[in-house]
């Protein structure tokens, strides 16, 4: 495994080094950078494979002359699914890059983009790699400034620009938090390793404990987007080239839930109150239902799929939640059931939105927009695009037999389970989340209806859906990678539940054993993790090998049949694009019923026939949504800080004694200090 390790970073080195080295050369840029990255995608993969099923966890270190920083790795079964995920998604990105990225020639550096890629995928997987606190602030603020710069790619836009920097202020605030949080572990193990952070000299007192509790979520959280900290992910994710808004949504704020199960499980061991966990469950249920409400009146697609990030986090924090309130009164077997279903929705809400993000942009690289309004009757020009985007959407919508039917169960299954509590004010509210998450599911299945109903369905609205054009089959590749994926994840959860399994029980508790609540024609019961029957691992591969096969049997013999095309009938009626429903007017009835929460800002403007005041020629209606969060809770502190500002720059008078004045006073001020 150390072989394999070193193979896939340097893998990711060399990516990002040589496309800077190859000049003017966009397309052998594009091949060297995305084909290396690929290749450290299938070897991370194997890795994680690995990781998962070997006994004992792969430690190294490499001091260095800095104090307190050990370069530090550590691949145990928690750092190993994780891994997993990211390379696995990683590669589909990569292959598809290959064809999206030659939109990009001639306005952008393809060298620059390739190396950052490359650096912000290695730096994603020494996150989740790191076993030295400093270490991990080090790839945690790399990756940070890595999807930063990518970000703003196309940085000649103004919204791109402001998008960016919202991402960087947001994700520098979170990484301020984080700091405290390890200060605290630092100061009580003497050290910044974290197995000094597992087994510190002195325990923490109750209420440092407290406080590591809540700066952790604070910090993680802003990267993962939960309620209210995910502000910043409709700006940034739709500014991003499409295959990185992938990778940001599918798996770099899954690092931020390493990180909280890192550190509340294992730091922490376990052991906390339980308002610990119904504080994680709380803001799990309103990030998955307000993500999903804000999803729904989105119409810039790109952006509705950010959103549904916000809700997807919540849901898998629901299940992370009810694992702690269970841990809290000892019912391990429970808590493990929770978590395992937060990893099992970490690992399927990684594909199916990477697999939207990349049908978005496909969808983008086609059309040239982001605006559903725009979008029609693509399904017919784009048939590839559409069957892949179909599947990411009922995947999201938790359908069966998709991988979010299984995961999103699972949870429901934890959630149902408080009747073992002995808190009867938990007993209510585990059933009351449950609910929520029901709700949130229903606004998810309507909004992916709207979603590919009005762009792949019915006719053309725009000149640019009426010339789009399939994807290159680079792209179609990456897409029918994560496609499958959604499919076999949910066709075979007896594989993946026993895997799972294997990184939950070093953290939920350690009389767990090999014990797992595991799916058994989809009811749960106790079964023991038994590797040695190959039924379940065979059932798996014939299902593989059966869907590549029919893929095979489609591509081959597509092309053989004969097709005839036929106008719709229409009742006798001549139908127009105008006739259809659009996504505006799809939404209406569900803006109408939350109207509180929206708070909607109706604009109509009409213009009538020269004629007669009494026929309308035609009629313009627009709505805003208003954005609570960033109206009352960011932009009062913005202003608050703009104000400050405006008093402090008197400080700035233009005058060199002034400020030689300032420096002097400062060095007396460190001197008494000091004494």
């Amino acid at each position: 495994m150390a072989i394999l390790l070193l193979l896939v970073l340097l893998s990711y080195a060399a990516g990002l080094l040589l496309p800077l080295c190859i000049p003017a050369r966009p397309k052998i840029q594009n091949l060297m950078a995305h084909g290396l990255a690929a290749l450290a995608g299938i070897g991370g993969s194997c890795l994680g494979i690995a990781g998962l099923l070997a006994p004992d966890p792969l430690t190294t270190s490499v001091p260095s002359t800095l104090p307190l920083l050990t370069f530090a790795v550590r691949l145990d079964a928690l750092s190993s699914f994780f891994l997993l995920t990211i390379s696995l998604v990683s590669l589909a990105a990569s292959i598809y890059a290959v064809g999206y990225v030659t939109e990009l020639y001639g306005r952008v550096s393809i060298a620059l983009l390739g190396s950052l890629y490359n650096g912000f995928l290695l730096s994603m997987t020494l996150v989740v790699l790191a076993d030295n606190g400093f270490f991990f602030l080090i790839v945690w603020e790399l990756m940070s400034l890595f999807s930063y710069l990518l970000v703003v790619t196309e940085h000649e836009k103004s919204d791109v620009r402001y998008a960016g920097l919202f991402y960087l202020i947001m994700t520098h605030v979170g990484t301020a938090f984080i700091m405290l949080t390890f200060l605290i572990f630092f100061q009580a193990g003497g050290s910044f390793s974290f197995e000094a952070f597992r087994h510190p000299e002195q325990a923490l007192p109750e209420g440092m404990r407290t406080l590591a509790f809540l700066l952790a979520l604070i910090g993680f959280g802003a990267k993962a987007g939960i309620v209210p900290l995910h502000v910043w992910l409709p700006y940034a994710h739709p500014a991003a080239p499409s295959h990185i808004s992938a990778l940001m949504s599918g798996v770099m704020i899954k690092t931020a839930i390493y990180a909280l199960i890192r550190v509340y499980f294992d730091f922490f061991g376990g052991q906390f109150p339980w308002w610990w966990g119904f504080t994680v469950l709380a803001i799990g249920a309103f990030s998955a239902l307000l993500g999903v409400m804000y999803a729904l009146m989105e119409h810039d697609l790109k952006s509705l799929l950010a959103y549904h990030s916000v809700e997807n986090i919540g849901i898998i924090l629901l299940g992370i939640g009810a694992g702690m309130i269970f841990q809290t009164y000892g019912l391990v077997e429970f808590a493990a059931l929770g978590l395992i279903a937060g990893l099992y929705h970490t690992l399927n809400h990684a594909v199916f939105k990477a697999l939207l993000f990349l049908g978005a942009g496909s969808l983008l690289y086609a059309t040239h927009t982001r605006n559903m309004e725009e979008y029609g009757g693509l399904l017919r020009r784009m048939p590839w695009t559409g069957a892949c985007f179909l599947i990411g959407a009922v995947s999201i919508a938790a359908l069966p037999p998709t991988n979010g039917f299984v995961s999103e169960w699972l949870v429901f299954q934890s959630l149902f389970l408080s009747f073992h509590l002995p808190s009867l004010f938990l007993k209510l509210i585990l059933p009351l989340a449950a609910a929520m998450l029901a709700l949130t599911g229903v606004l998810a299945l309507a909004c992916f209806a709207k979603a590919f109903g009005i762009s792949f369905l019915a006719l053309p609205r725009s000149t640019h859906a009426r010339h789009a054009a399939e994807v290159p089959p680079t792209m179609r590749a990456g897409m029918a990678l994560l496609a499958l994926a959604c499919i076999v994840l949910g066709l075979a959860p007896m594989v993946i539940v026993p895997l799972l399994d294997r990184v939950v029980a070093p953290f939920a508790n350690a009389s767990i054993e090999s014990k797992v609540l595991a799916l058994d024609g989809w009811a749960l019961a106790p079964v023991n993790t038994d590797f040695s029957s190959l039924s379940t691992p065979v059932l798996a591969l014939l299902l593989v090998a059966l869907s590549l096969l029919a893929l095979g049997l489609v591509a081959a013999f597509g092309g053989m049949v004969r097709v005839r095309h036929y106008k719709t009938w229409g009742c006798g009626i001549n139908l127009t694009p105008r006739m259809e429903y659009t996504a505006t007017g799809f939404v209406q009835p569900i803006k109408r019923v939350f109207s509180t929460i929206y708070q909607p800002t109706v604009k109509l403007e009409t213009e009538f026939l020269e004629e007669s005041r009494y026929f309308a020629k035609r009629r313009r209606f627009e709505f805003h949504i208003e954005p609570l969060f960033q109206k009352y809770l960011y932009d009062p502190v913005v202003a608050g800080f703009t104000t400050i500002a405006d008093q402090l720059r008197v400080i700035q008078a233009g005058s060199l004694h002034l400020y030689l004045a300032y420096i002097f006073v400062t060095l007396i001020v460190l001197l008494l200090v000091a004494v």
